[in-house]
């Protein structure tokens, strides 16, 4: 896998701060909006459609919202560690092509590519979430149970909110519910590559456990080399001496020796002289 350089650690972790623009955005088409609307019981598309004033500016912050999942998701997967990195990029770039869909296909222009672009965007974002926790853990477990909590809450509300289950938090408290966890997600994560970028920790986790995995063998390679060399010399000292355990041997060293044990009880204690 090759390196992540920390200029684009940091280009990457800015991307995915960067997604948080679209709360920024909804909020002032909110304002602008015509008609009573409310969070709880309209949903985002809404906001998109051809009644919302700034639904202009909505659809656009869909699409930016769209190319920020993914380039942050392309320039920081040489981060990512594992398997799951590897399935980071695959999943979120279904949510972005669905967020894409969703900007570029308004409700009320073509409601079928737009409810496709809804389902991409809030399953791949619910799944996404959780393999990125674990590709993150081992940078920082912190951000990897926070991240996992936010997948697992999209996730959870993605179904309810596709099979009708609406009821307590409204249809749009719901979907936002399913939503509003990736950006949060993402930003969280990239500030902290941002922050390890700074610090200079911009080695990617696979080539720093291969490193340690070569250290730690090297260490039980040595200690072999050492207690081989340990036994040639004590087998060596031992041959050039006699056979250990004869009544000179003991004579010589003060260990006990055959003369020295009882031969009508075996276990009976050694005789000292």
């Amino acid at each position: 896998m090759a390196g992540v350089t920390p200029n684009r650690l940091r280009w990457g972790a800015l991307t995915w701060v960067l997604t948080l623009q679209f709360f920024v955005v909804e909020a002032v088409a909110q304002a602008r909006y015509a008609g009573p609307y409310s969070r709880v019981d309209d949903v985002i598309s809404a906001l998109g459609a051809g009644d919302s004033a700034a639904r202009q500016l909505m659809n656009a912050s869909f699409v930016v919202q769209a190319a920020l999942i993914l380039g942050g998701a392309l320039l920081l997967r040489p981060a990512l560690r594992g398997s799951a990195g590897r399935a980071v990029p695959v999943l979120l770039g279904a949510a972005a092509l669905g967020v894409l869909l969703v900007g570029v296909f308004p409700t009320d222009t073509n409601s079928t590519l737009h409810a496709v672009g809804a389902v991409l965007y809030l399953v791949g974002g619910g799944l996404g979430l959780v393999t990125l926790a674990y590709a993150v853990r081992p940078r920082s477990e912190a951000v990897g149970t926070i991240v996992v909590l936010l997948g697992m809450v999209a996730t959870a509300a993605t179904i309810f909110f596709l099979t009708g289950v609406t009821g307590f938090l409204g249809e749009g408290g719901t979907e936002r519910a399913a939503a509003y966890p990736l950006p949060i997600g993402l930003a969280l994560t990239g500030g902290v590559l941002g922050w390890l970028a700074r610090r200079g920790d911009a080695a990617p986790a696979d080539s720093s456990m291969r490193a340690e995995r070569d250290r730690e063998q090297a260490r039980r390679s040595e200690e072999v080399r050492a207690r081989d060399a340990a036994l040639e010399a004590a087998a060596g000292g031992a041959t050039a001496s006699g056979a250990p355990g004869t009544p000179a041997d003991a004579a010589r060293t003060g260990e006990p020796g055959a003369g020295d044990v009882d031969p009508e009880d075996p276990w009976a204690p050694v005789r000292r002289r």
